[in-house]
């Protein structure tokens, strides 16, 4: 039997489909809860056998009663325990190839595993070990201290990082948890006892959720129980806290006679997810300078030749956010830099986006989601953005329904509401 063979038509071009026509789905996770009531949200998919969990605690910077207390604890679980010293703790995630990482954030703290799946048995009860019987060392606090500080004095020399520091600080106040920065007398004023109290307050007696990803074992929920489903997980009382913006809304500071750039920050106060107005300003901030082909990368990088990129986005805030346009240009350009992204908003603010644009810009955020679902790591970490904030998978769809149907006139509406020069903290550091 001779089978036929189909001829490819090598003169027709296959039809270009554009990404804002995609029909994209969040998949579902799978949520379980623990004896002790932890909530736990699972993704079972990919090819590999290799897995991810995440512990989130309500052990940020918001709830410490001294700076820098919640960052050093964090730190420091992976330092030593009454068993095991840091250097066999690091031997033993080692020996199975795995990757243990962990992060302080304004409102929460993680212990993050990267390992094979067939490793995860021999991995959890050291990580249990870590979350229950963490020593906080004085011997491993003074090396962190240390270090610490003199990774502040080589960061204090860069523009870029002084810039950072301080537009939080005229934004949201220094006694803000969003506007803390670290100062070497505050790793000074850290003490064991203090770790130990916020320790067992926040990660031993607190609150934690677990996100898990990857190719999950068929016994997952009886092993995530054995060793975490008996820990004690008690609410955590969030305090609101007030963010006191600074009276003034231009600065100019010195910082590096030699240098040769200048750090450019241009921020104003803005709402959080829950606003009907967020979904909607993330389109028009993907417009102005969200993405290599926005107005401000198009005028300030391609045209004027200011700086090598520009970028504007929302900050990743729970309770209040901030709109942050970011750079980086020589110091005899950094006024001109300002005011052209003052015309560019000036712009948005006259005149309407043309079809083509507004496409260019739909086709990038939809692609983008695209991209960002691309794999179960990729699609808990969108999970865990919602279910952190208090919102559910509402909030996607309606994202994907805003970039797909926002008009040019609802656009120049934020624009006149929001980007006005005048409600814009600018701040320049050279």
């Amino acid at each position: 039997m001779v089978e036929e063979i189909k001829t490819l038509e090598r003169k027709k071009a296959p039809a270009i489909v554009d990404a804002v026509d995609f029909k994209l789905q969040l998949k579902p996770y799978t949520k379980f809860t623990l004896k002790n009531g932890v909530e736990v949200y699972a993704i079972d998919a990919g090819a590999e056998e290799v897995m991810a969990i995440e512990w989130v605690y309500y052990a940020g910077n918001w709830y410490e009663d001294q700076n820098l207390v919640a960052a050093t604890v964090n730190f420091l679980l992976k330092n030593g325990t009454r068993s095991k010293s840091a250097f066999q703790i690091n031997e033993h995630f080692d020996y199975y190839g795995s990757y243990l990482n962990r992060a302080c954030y304004n409102e929460t703290a993680t212990l993050s595993l990267h390992c094979l799946t067939k490793h995860i048995g021999e991995l959890l009860p050291v990580v249990r070990e870590l979350l229950t019987d963490a020593v906080m060392s004085q011997e491993e606090l003074a090396i962190y201290q240390q270090n610490m500080k003199q990774k502040l004095k080589v960061s204090l020399k860069k523009n870029d990082f002084v810039a950072g520091r301080l537009i939080d600080v005229y934004l949201f106040g220094e006694q803000h948890p969003y506007g803390k920065y670290s100062k070497e007398e505050d790793f000074d004023k850290l003490n064991q006892q203090q770790l130990l109290d916020f320790y067992n307050q926040y990660y031993r007696q607190g609150k934690f959720v677990l996100f898990v990803a990857g190719k999950l074992p068929a016994n997952l929920e009886p092993l995530l129980n054995e060793h975490f489903g008996d820990l004690t997980s008690n609410a955590v009382t969030t305090q609101s806290i007030l963010s006191q913006p600074s009276s003034e809304k231009k600065f100019r500071v010195a910082n590096d006679k030699d240098g040769v750039q200048g750090s450019i920050r241009i921020a104003r106060p803005f709402p959080n997810r829950h606003h009907p107005d967020f979904l909607k300003a993330q389109v028009l901030n993907s417009l102005l300078g969200g993405f290599f082909g926005s107005r401000l990368m198009s005028n300030i990088r391609e045209d004027k030749g200011y700086t090598y990129g520009i970028h504007s986005y929302m900050q990743n805030h729970i309770h209040e956010s901030a709109w942050m346009i970011s750079t980086e240009a020589g110091k005899d350009v950094c006024e001109a830099t300002i005011q052209e992204v003052y015309k560019e908003m000036k712009d948005l603010r006259e005149e309407l986006v043309d079809d083509e644009e507004l496409l260019l810009v739909r086709n990038y955020m939809m692609g983008s989601i695209l991209g960002d679902l691309d794999g179960p790591f990729q699609i808990i970490a969108r999970w865990k953005n919602i279910i952190l904030n208090g919102l559910d998978e509402k909030y996607f769809y309606d994202s994907i329904n805003t970039i797909k149907t926002i008009t040019a006139e609802e656009l120049q509406g934020l624009a006149r509401k929001y980007l006005n020069p005048e409600e814009f903290y600018e701040l320049v550091v050279v």
